[in-house]
């Protein structure tokens, strides 16, 4: 008698795995106050000791912890399954739609941030402004000489993207090499890759390279600009925290605690939100963040993954916040730029004034990615899904 068997076979869709609802609920809880902490930003004058939620640019640092442990969990023992090309297919399907659509957001609000400081937008040459666009689209960072706004941002019209260009260099590295060592080389890795951070947030500058981060001292703040500081700071951010993620999916370590999500959504919000250590001296500031990154980034993940959830209304939440959160993040700063250009023009506002022009702008924002998921996001990558990954029908072979 024959049986008839289908298997998965190099090439064939790989249907993508069971994900963990509580480290989505904490990757929107992050992008959320990312969100926040960026309107917070524009009252502060451009100095970190006076942002209100003062850590929030830690969320990159996370969602890299969070990236390297996913990665891991989702593709480690699929390679006898998949080629190098299907990998790459997968996480451009992925990543890459909103960063086209954020990239034509910013190009839409584009000509309507011109103000004293964004001087670079009137003066903008056509044949630069396209080629920034173009490049922005296919996610090459422009150079300062392409500097369309005034930032010296690696994408003019959405600064964001910044740390996709890093997000894409993990992934390439992780399916060339990263995947093929072993877990001790994996741990003298993330060991030594701890003390670029170290030297980050300590300003021991070692590599002489960070000279021209001043008003940045003690923090891990920057990555945006092409410069070889900025660059740095760049790998300094991903390393460590991408490493560490991956090593904690390698080892399959977890805490099983009761009520993790509430533990690890609050302790992640308290680690976001608190304020400036130690004042404008800042190497308190930078004692703090290195062990938030080091240490306490990775234990929130570990309890996360050790968690489990019951409530359904719990599980249905944890899910839509790890759906929103990447469009979330990717989309919503052009609205923060057009934010600056408002308040270069109408200072010294009444404090209703602020408070009503930023919530609206919070919910716009909010209204905006729901709308690029359900009209662009979704149904563009369901129809890149079907073209690129998923054959026509999964081999079937006879067994007798």
């Amino acid at each position: 008698m024959k049986e008839i068997k289908n298997i998965e076979e190099k090439g064939v869709y790989l249907k993508s795995k069971p994900r963990y609802e509580i480290l989505d609920g904490l990757r929107g809880i992050a992008a959320i106050i990312v969100v926040i902490f960026h309107f917070f930003e524009l009252y502060s004058w451009g100095y970190p000791e006076e942002q209100i939620i003062n850590h929030g640019y830690l969320a990159v640092d996370f969602f890299y912890v969070l990236s390297g442990f996913v990665i891991g969990y989702a593709y480690d023992d699929r390679w006898d399954k998949m080629s190098l090309w299907d990998f790459y297919k997968r996480r451009l399907i992925r990543l890459h739609p909103m960063v086209i659509a954020s990239t034509l957001i910013g190009v839409c609000y584009f000509f309507l941030q011109e103000c004293q400081i964004m001087e670079n937008i009137q003066n903008s040459e056509p044949v630069v402004f396209f080629i920034t666009i173009f490049m922005s689209l296919l996610m090459i960072p422009t150079p300062r000489n392409f500097d369309v706004r005034g930032f010296h941002e690696s994408n003019g019209f959405n600064s964001p993207t910044w740390t996709l260009h890093y997000e894409y260099l993990s992934n390439i590295l992780y399916s060339l090499i990263i995947r093929r060592l072993n877990s001790i080389i994996i741990a003298i890795i993330t060991f030594f890759s701890s003390f670029l951070t170290i030297n980050l947030v300590l300003n021991f500058d070692v590599f002489n390279v960070l000279k021209e981060r001043e008003e940045r001292k003690y923090t891990v703040i920057g990555g945006w600009e092409i410069s070889s500081c900025e660059i740095y700071i760049g790998f300094a951010r991903l390393l460590y925290p991408f490493f560490c993620g991956y090593l904690i999916s390698r080892l399959k370590v977890s805490i099983k605690i009761p009520y993790s999500f509430w533990i690890c959504s609050i302790l992640l919000s308290l680690c976001l939100c608190f304020p400036r250590v130690g004042g404008k001296k800042g190497i308190y500031n930078g004692i703090y963040e290195s062990i938030i990154i080091i240490i306490i980034f990775p234990l929130i993940v570990i309890i996360g993954a050790g968690g489990n959830v019951e409530n359904k209304k719990i599980i249905n939440l944890c899910r839509f916040l790890g759906e929103f959160s990447y469009p979330l993040y990717i989309t919503h700063y052009p609205i923060i730029y057009w934010n600056m250009t408002w308040l270069e023009f109408h200072k010294n506002q009444p404090i209703f004034n602020l408070i009503g022009i930023s919530v609206g702008s919070f919910f716009i924002i909010m209204f905006n990615t729901y709308a690029v998921i359900k009209l662009y996001d979704e149904p563009f990558r369901k129809w890149l899904t079907k073209k690129f990954l998923i054959k026509n029908n999964p081999k079937k072979i006879e067994i007798k």
